[in-house]
């Protein structure tokens, strides 16, 4: 045969296949009861619908199919919601159905194959590091321990900052405010501080900025059946290229921790969350018995769910308080009033700062660091009334939730006072579906109370010592970039005027 030939047989053995599988299809899903759906094409199903930022998309065809629809994503079914009382039904009634997370390839990838915490099967494992997370590794004595060292980060921030706005620079705001997470985070994790070793600290903020990108990248070969094996657009290949290298500073970090272990011994020297990790893996007694690969994927659980999410949700606020200056100068108020106008902001003051906690509550609802709650049925389930097949995988759009003008009065407009009124139901823990941006039920996330001391100090701190200056007419733009999680589309460059003097040396 000609190459012609077998390229037509192909074609038709593939259009065969397409068209069997339409058939199927069909008749499966003849009797059962789905949400509305716009027209799908063959093959890619609704992806022609979908942009680069899928939760915005969802968002506008929300406006058209109502609070719960079905979309097909290639091949996958998928069931997206923008309603806190359809999300109950997932979330809550029926939570025993959705308590896995979707993981894509990438993501398996990232998490050597989902041996870590956050993208765990439901089960007996992730339920015992749940356990060890709550007790242990980011429990309130474990988080007050490390207190000392984020202090100690935020000043060197803080200098930082001050030295660039005395010199009349601009400051890339994300990327220090990423530089100050990614060495809160390699501290508490495996004792890697920027005085020992400058150029390591910052392989691993590179290292984690491309894994982070590749992860949230749009990927054919998950949602196209016919390209389940093929690395079309090489995400995969350079995947693997940035996790070896992850995963030989990982190593390192291991041998370097067992060996002082066997020096010093067990208990004789400050830990850390690698040397708690350690201890469980050599500790048999356990029902559950750790692997070297679920300790470096735990690890690698705490760089991604604590270094990106945190800066990300700090340069937000100060770039929704910038312009916004009266709502800037009513939170420096608040913060000069407890400081008395003498001292650092410190930790200790946060519960006196309720206007500040309103800032932030109000930057979450408008800029959620994750905007999809992304899970998977594991079997079939009628929810809602509506036929749920097992495998099918369900959005909750917090993105639109925060835009719902049914549910937010001015949904566009920030304002932290909606936070502050009598009666306010909004906490962090997701109690109140309209609100929940460290998710809720089992699966909330374990490193809120983490993020709730360090966020919340270094934005006051950051309002407290600076005046902030933008170029052009003072106002910065908001537009979003496709990520894991939702980062800024363009830079915040600000130039850091100091208007406190009493930083500490030390």
């Amino acid at each position: 045969m000609s190459e012609m030939q077998y390229i037509q047989l192909f074609f038709v053995w593939l259009l065969s296949i397409i068209a069997v599988r339409a058939i199927l299809t069909r008749k499966k899903n003849k009797n059962r009861r789905t949400p509305p759906s716009p027209p799908a094409l063959p093959i890619i199903g609704h992806l022609h619908l979908i942009s680069k930022v899928p939760h915005q998309s969802f968002h506008k065809l929300s406006k058209h199919y109502g609070p719960i629809m079905q979309l097909f994503l290639g091949s996958k079914r998928c069931i997206v919601t923008s309603s806190p009382n359809i999300a109950k039904e997932f979330l809550k009634t029926n939570e025993t159905f959705f308590s896995n997370r979707f993981a894509n390839a990438a993501v398996q990838q990232i998490e050597y194959g989902s041996k870590g915490f956050v993208f765990a099967p439901y089960g007996d494992y992730w339920k015992f590091v749940k356990k060890l997370c709550m007790s242990e590794l980011l429990g309130k004595r474990t988080l007050d321990q490390f207190l000392p060292l984020m202090q100690q980060e935020s000043l060197r921030f803080l200098k930082l900052l001050q030295k660039i706005g005395e010199a009349g620079n601009a400051v890339d705001v994300g990327g220090e405010l990423l530089t100050l997470t990614n060495n809160i985070i390699a501290r508490m994790a495996i004792s890697k501080t920027c005085s020992e070793n400058d150029s390591e600290v910052e392989e691993i903020r590179e290292m984690l900025k491309d894994i982070l990108e590749l992860g949230g990248t749009f990927n054919v070969s998950d949602f196209i059946w016919v390209c389940k094996n093929l690395d079309l657009q090489g995400i995969h290949k350079r995947l693997k290229v940035a996790m070896e290298r992850f995963d030989i500073m990982l190593e390192r970090a291991i041998r370097e921790h067992q060996e002082k272990r066997k020096v010093k011994g067990e208990g004789a020297h400050d830990r850390d969350i690698l040397d708690i990790l350690l201890e469980k893996l050599e500790d048999k007694s356990y029902e559950i018995t750790l692997t070297r690969e679920n300790i470096k994927a735990f690890i690698m659980d705490m760089f991604i769910a604590g270094t990106d999410t945190s800066a990300i949700t700090m340069e937000w606020a100060l770039a929704e308080l910038i312009n916004n200056p009266h709502i800037m100068e009513k939170a420096r108020q608040e913060i000069d009033s407890v400081t008395e106008n003498s001292r650092l902001i410190q930790e200790p003051d946060l519960p006196k700062l309720p206007y500040l906690h309103a800032i932030l509550k109000e930057t979450l609802r408008i800029h959620p660091t994750v905007p999809l709650i992304v899970k998977e049925a594991s079997e079939s389930c009628v929810v809602y009334g509506y036929d749920i097949p097992a495998k099918t995988i369900l959005f909750v759009d917090l993105w639109s939730m925060g835009k719902d003008p049914k549910l937010w009065e001015n949904p566009l407009e920030f304002k932290p006072e909606r936070f502050m009124s009598e009666g306010n139901k909004f906490d962090f823990k997701g109690q109140n579906l309209q609100y929940m941006p460290f998710g809720t039920g089992r699966r909330a996330c374990p490193g809120a109370s983490l993020a709730l001391q360090a966020v919340p100090t270094n934005l006051a701190a950051m309002i407290q010592c600076f005046y902030w200056k933008v170029s052009g007419d003072g106002t910065v733009n908001m537009e979003e970039k496709p990520a894991l999680t939702l980062p800024r589309a363009h830079p915040l460059m600000c130039v850091p005027i100091p208007r406190f003097k009493s930083i500490p040396s030390n």
